[in-house]
């Protein structure tokens, strides 16, 4: 867990899809599958967690061009080990397949 430069905070993970069916797509939850984790009970540890998807942006705004969406993990996806989450503005299709950090707070331990 611990990496050179120091500890790190989260967990990584990466954002897969909107949650749908077989033809209608929900843009309002997110797929993320979180590494290391791979049947529902470890999921469950990372329920109410906070995750970030963090981009970078080509204009500068409040002195940075990197940005944020905050989310958090509301509940297991299937028996893999994915969580569906809810991010206060819908992640964009450009974000599939991009890391996103699934912070260890708030914790329920």
């Amino acid at each position: 867990m611990a990496s050179a430069g120091g500890h790190r905070l989260y967990v990584k993970g990466k954002h897969l899809s909107y949650r749908r069916g077989k033809r209608n797509t929900d843009p309002n939850t997110s797929l993320v599958k979180i590494e290391g984790v791979d049947d529902t009970d470890a999921a469950k540890f990372y329920l109410g967690k906070r995750v970030a998807y963090v981009y970078r942006a080509s204009r500068e705004r409040q002195a940075s061009k990197i940005r944020v969406i905050w989310g958090k993990v509301t509940r297991p996806h299937g028996n893999s080990g994915i969580v569906r989450a809810k991010f206060r503005h819908n992640l964009p299709p450009q974000s599939f397949g991009a890391s996103v950090r699934i912070m260890l707070y708030p914790s329920s331990i």
